[in-house]
């Protein structure tokens, strides 16, 4: 009998300590959006988000000691799904801007770009500045920093507004719009799919609002955003970083 609980006391010791990883490795919700290729995007053929932020936070993961749980969304559901807990951090193609510094904080920087102009393949003007789309009709994605930064230099007709990158695109190519601006870098990789073949992207273009790339966390969660942050420093020091921008198209150019 003694000899019996002995087994049954070893065999519960042995049955905790297997659970004791699996436990311990905490699980976070990343919010990232199906398209804003090559950042994040929709693998149709493994039904996952993708790309450079998707890479970088799970990496970022292994070296913090979490695993990451990729939640598709739009771009602009982002920052109202993590105040409101339902996700734990952003990683995507999000701008730390001052404005959303205000609701949320942010890594240290990842990478840096300013806004693509798109035009119509039969416009062969070398547009410089927004003064040369002066009184025309504009587009650019809901959520983005371009948004507010197009309307209010007065400008231009109207700057419409839309859901996906995709979307402007399509309406560049269809001739709706006189010109689309977004994220240069998802600009460049959309055109070099071939599927907008009447857009071309204006190399003579300077863009006017740069920004940088950052993984959004929650003020409440200054914890996790050392870790996160000491976790990017050590990425970037030992070219994990360069190699993941590298991978998908990106020049290595880390803020």
């Amino acid at each position: 009998m003694p000899f019996k609980r002995l087994v049954q006391a070893a065999i519960a010791v042995v049955a905790i300590t297997v659970g004791v990883p699996a436990s311990a490795q905490q699980v976070l919700k990343v919010g990232s959006t199906p398209t804003g290729i090559p950042f994040t995007f929709l693998d149709t053929k493994t039904n996952s988000i993708q790309g450079v932020m998707v890479d970088l936070i799970t990496e970022i993961g292994k070296d913090a000691g979490f695993t990451v749980q990729i939640e598709p969304m739009q771009f602009s559901a982002l920052v109202p799904s993590l105040t409101s807990n339902k996700i734990d951090i952003i990683s995507a193609a999000m701008f730390a801007t001052s404005a959303r510094k205000e609701v949320i904080d942010f890594s240290d920087p990842v990478y840096a770009y300013g806004e693509g102009l798109v035009v119509p393949k039969t416009d062969a003007k070398n547009y410089a500045s927004q003064d040369d789309l002066k009184g025309e009709t504009v587009g650019a994605q809901v959520g983005t920093a371009f948004v507010d930064a197009l309307k209010k230099t007065g400008l231009f007709g109207e700057v419409k507004v839309y859901d996906t990158i995709p979307d402007i695109l399509r309406d560049v190519n269809a001739g709706r719009l006189k010109a689309g601006f977004a994220d240069y870098p998802i600009l460049a990789y959309n055109l070099k799919q071939g599927a907008f073949g009447d857009v071309r992207l204006v190399d003579s273009y300077k863009p006017a609002t740069v920004g940088t790339v950052a993984i959004g966390i929650r003020k409440s969660d200054s914890e996790l955003l050392g870790k996160i942050n000491a976790s990017l420093a050590k990425l970037k020091a030992n070219g994990v970083l360069d190699k993941i921008l590298d991978k998908w198209g990106l020049k290595p150019k880390a803020a």
